[in-house]
């Protein structure tokens, strides 16, 4: 298969990564931009991803959830909602169809009030189930030092998970992927309230794992620009 080679992907290697991932479906929420909904229990208008098909949204016990688009992890949106309880969602449908082994990786962040606690599930028979969950994780708070910033991502707050394992992932018209809410603890060590967020930006299934973000393109540049000064220097000294 033919994976192509960007300004990005040369950055990357001078980093020293070995491979890249073909996207298969990622949703940056950058285009199509989420519409915010107030009031939903279930958001309202299935989210396309920007690479690849299917469709994310999410589901909540509370018909008062508000879903936004707030700032992503060095992005200008992501996808966010609040009123979490135990069991509640994001939801990201995809076909893998072509596509063998099956990675998942993305960034989110809760606030202080806002979840900790998620596993991730997943389903090969569409969302009628059943699921399993993969693997569990903490979420942090959107605080200094991990604070979420249009310009500069956070490592601290990007998630990969490796499903080679899993071969029914594979090849499938009827993947599902959940972020399920599972406990009452908040981000910031008390008890999750009504009014905490937790936003999710960059989900993308690939058939490699991907790195973690890197500097915004201004600091990539720097990168490329101070190397190829210094192959230069090199040169005129020899």
């Amino acid at each position: 298969m033919l994976k192509k080679l960007s300004l990005a992907g040369g950055a990357i290697a001078l980093l020293g990564s070995s491979s890249f991932a073909v996207t298969i479906a990622s949703w940056t929420f950058e285009s199509p931009i989420p519409a915010d909904a107030a009031n939903m229990a279930t958001y309202p208008n299935p989210i396309s991803p920007n690479v690849g098909t299917g469709n994310a949204g999410g589901t909540h016990l509370s018909a008062l959830a508000d879903w936004s688009t707030p700032v992503g992890n060095g992005s200008t949106d992501a996808f966010s909602v609040n009123e979490w309880a135990g069991g509640d969602y994001f939801q990201f449908l995809v076909s893998t169809v072509g596509f063998t082994p099956i990675f998942v990786s993305f960034s989110q962040i809760s606030s202080g009030t806002g979840p900790r606690d998620f596993a991730l599930q997943y389903s090969s028979t569409g969302v009628a189930g059943p699921f399993t969950t993969q693997a569990a994780y903490a979420v942090l708070a959107n605080a200094v030092p991990n604070s979420w910033g249009s310009l500069t991502p956070v490592p601290a707050a990007f998630y990969s998970f490796d499903l080679t394992g899993v071969a029914a992932l594979s090849n499938n018209t009827d993947v599902v992927f959940r972020l399920v809410n599972t406990s009452t603890t908040s981000a910031g060590g008390g008890t999750v309230a009504a009014a905490g967020t937790s936003r999710v930006d960059n989900f993308i299934v690939s058939d490699e794992a991907v790195p973690a973000p890197i500097p915004e393109p201004t600091a990539i540049i720097g990168l490329l620009s101070g190397s190829a000064l210094l192959f230069a220097r090199r040169r005129r000294m020899t």
